[in-house]
Parts: C-alpha cells; sequence; structure tokens
C-alpha cells in the first residue's frame, strides 16, 4: 500500500525502512506536520501514518477522504488528536500502537522521579564547573514514601512494577482496577485520597474529557505541600497555569515534564537558534524544581522496532482483510 508518512524524523526513516523491507510497502515519508495547512501533501495516498502532534480534526479528514484516504495510521497509543466520530462518519479507518514498550515510558517516569529528587542535573552541570558544594541537593529516600499512580494500563502496571521495588507504597486511581496492580499491593482509592496522601503522584492516564485538565487547582490545593508532580502521558492532563501556581506557592515541590500541551510547536525539532514564543513555556523553564525533556519516553531501540513492525503489521492486516483488531472505534472514546 502506498503511504504517507508525516511528521518523520530521522529515526522514523531508520526504523520504518527497516520494518518494511519484510513486507514491501511504498513509503514516503513527509518531514511536516499534517495540519490544516499541509493536508493537501498526502493527496492519493490510500494511507497516511501520523504521530501525536499532527492535527486531524473534521476538515483535516474531509479533505483526506475527499483525495481517496481510507486508513489512518496512528504510530503511537493515543488518539486525541484524531476527531475520531468524524473519521468514521467519513467512512476512514482509525488504528492505532495500543502497546509498544510500556517499560520505556514507565522507567522514564521512574528517571524524572529520581533525577528531580536527587538534583542529579543541578550536580551534573555544579561538577562540571568546579562547584562540589552540597548545598541545594538534598534529598529524600523513595523507600516508605507514598506513590499516586493515576491511570493503570500498561505504563501504570510497569512504573508499580519498578517502584514496588523501591519499597514505596503505592496507592492508583483508575475507574477500571487492573488485577495485575492488585497482585502488586497497590491500592486503589478514591482520587482525593489519592492527591491527599501521596508524596509524588505520576499521571499515566489517556487524554480524554474526563481528564483534559485533571490537575487543576482544585485538585492541586487537595495535595500534600511539596508533592512531586510527574507527567508523561499526555500535556492537555494538568491545567499548566495551575501548575505554575503551585509551584510559585510552593505547594508543588518538583514537576517533571515530558509532555506539555501545546508542544506540537515545540518538541521533535531543534529551536535554540530561536527566540520560544511560548510565554508558558517559558515561565516553566525559570523553575529550578522543573525538569522538563521534550516526549522523550518512548524513545528506546525496542519502543521504535516495535512501533514500526506494528504500524506497517495494521496497515498489511487492513489492505487484505479491510478491518484491524487495533482499529479505534467510536465506543473506545469512553471506554479508554
Amino acid at each position: 500500500m502506498r503511504v504517507a508518512v508525516c511528521s518523520a524524523q530521522s529515526y522514523d526513516r531508520q526504523f520504518f525502512t527497516a520494518a518494511n523491507q519484510n513486507v514491501g510497502h511504498e513509503l514516503i515519508f513527509f518531514d511536516s506536520h499534517l495540519c490544516h495547512e499541509t493536508r493537501r501533501m498526502v493527496g492519493d495516498f490510500p494511507a497516511v501514518c501520523v504521530f501525536v502532534n499532527d492535527t486531524l480534526d473534521v476538515t483535516v479528514l474531509e479533505t483526506l477522504a475527499m483525495q481517496g484516504t481510507r486508513l489512518i495510521a496512528l504510530r503511537c497509543a493515543g488518539f486525541n488528536n484524531v476527531d475520531v466520530q468524524a473519521a468514521s462518519s467519513l467512512g476512514l479507518c482509525v488504528v492505532r500502537v495500543p502497546a509498544y514498550s510500556p517499560h520505556s515510558v514507565a522507567e522514564h517516569s521512574v528517571g524524572l522521579i529520581l533525577v528531580l529528587n536527587r538534583h542529579l542535573h543541578h550536580a551534573y552541570n555544579r561538577v562540571r564547573n568546579g562547584n562540589f558544594a552540597l548545598q541545594g541537593l538534598l534529598g529524600f529516600e523513595l523507600r516508605g514514601k507514598t506513590i499516586g499512580i493515576v491511570g493503570t494500563g500498561r505504563i501504570g502496571v510497569a512504573v508499580a512494577q519498578i517502584l514496588r521495588g523501591f519499597g514505596c507504597r503505592l496507592i492508583a486511581h483508575d475507574p477500571r482496577e487492573n488485577p495485575e496492580c492488585i497482585s502488586l499491593g497497590v491500592e486503589y482509592v478514591p482520587l482525593e485520597e489519592l492527591y491527599a496522601e501521596s508524596d509524588i503522584i505520576t499521571l499515566h492516564c489517556p487524554l480524554n474529557p474526563q481528564t483534559h485538565r485533571l490537575i487543576d487547582r482544585a485538585a492541586i490545593s487537595q495535595m500534600k505541600r511539596g508533592v512531586m508532580l510527574i507527567n508523561t502521558s499526555r500535556g492537555a492532563v494538568i491545567d499548566t497555569q495551575a501548575v505554575i501556581e503551585g509551584l510559585k506557592s510552593a505547594k508543588i515541590g518538583s514537576l517533571g515534564l515530558d509532555v506539555y500541551e501545546q508542544e506540537g510547536d515545540l518538541f521533535f525539532q531543534d529551536l535554540s537558534d530561536r527566540v520560544i514564543q511560548d510565554d508558558v513555556f517559558g515561565r516553566l523553564l525559570t523553575f529550578p524544581n522543573v525538569l522538563i525533556t521534550g516526549h522523550q519516553g518512548f524513545f528506546t531501540v525496542e519502543a521504535l522496532s516495535s512501533i514500526a513492525q506494528t504500524t506497517l503489521e495494521n496497515i498489511t492486516v487492513f489492505e487484505r482483510d479491510g478491518t484491524c483488531q487495533n482499529e479505534v472505534k467510536v465506543d473506545l472514546l469512553r471506554a479508554d
């Protein structure tokens, strides 16, 4: 099948080209995001492969359908950037990679916790500058601390497995309790209780109407003073302005982000020679207790290999059968 691969980075080309040797699709790579301005660049492609910062609202989808596209292949698990209902009404099939490597994101999440807690990023820079003073680098043991996990799908379970080894008390919230988490000793509690008891809160829930800006002023007001907040899920799960207020008041003691609500204009590109125009993002960078990475939680050899393989398998199955087990259906909007 002829496939337009949008938002293609050098590593996308590398891993997709390698995985495609066994299936033989015609892959055409585009550097640009798919959005209103670029929606006509993928004309006459029966399949379009997109990533997290491509925009597939009703206008873009109508153009794709009119141009002959039949399949939207997401090379990620989340699908909040696609109007799934509009796609369904237009006869477009949307498929995703439901689980590429949950351990990659889980390990990155725990890495953020460790770096923030022991101030490793500051220590590295100090030593490079010949400063070996320890003032300002005081951390705490994770053993015995209460960790609140919001969202216990595959990534949440992997986080629980890792933190269990540190001797943490694990509590969680999810509309559907995961038996695997329960077997690890995770205690499911209401959100209000999780906020009140957690020393560290780590977010691993999908972005949907129920979780949009879940972490807002009201939620932060219920948290322990000095709480550490980690988000490797989707940027819009937190209200960034409310979090900034929490940082200024010291209600939030430290913040680790691998995602950002307006990341589409920033992440996955080199902007080191430009002035960042996003004032909210710029404000976040002024806090010494904030650590931001550019959506790299998924960025491992294992994850990229799995993403490419599963995405191409989805395309192959759709081309053969006209459907796919990894299809994103309208009812999944309520269930995921």
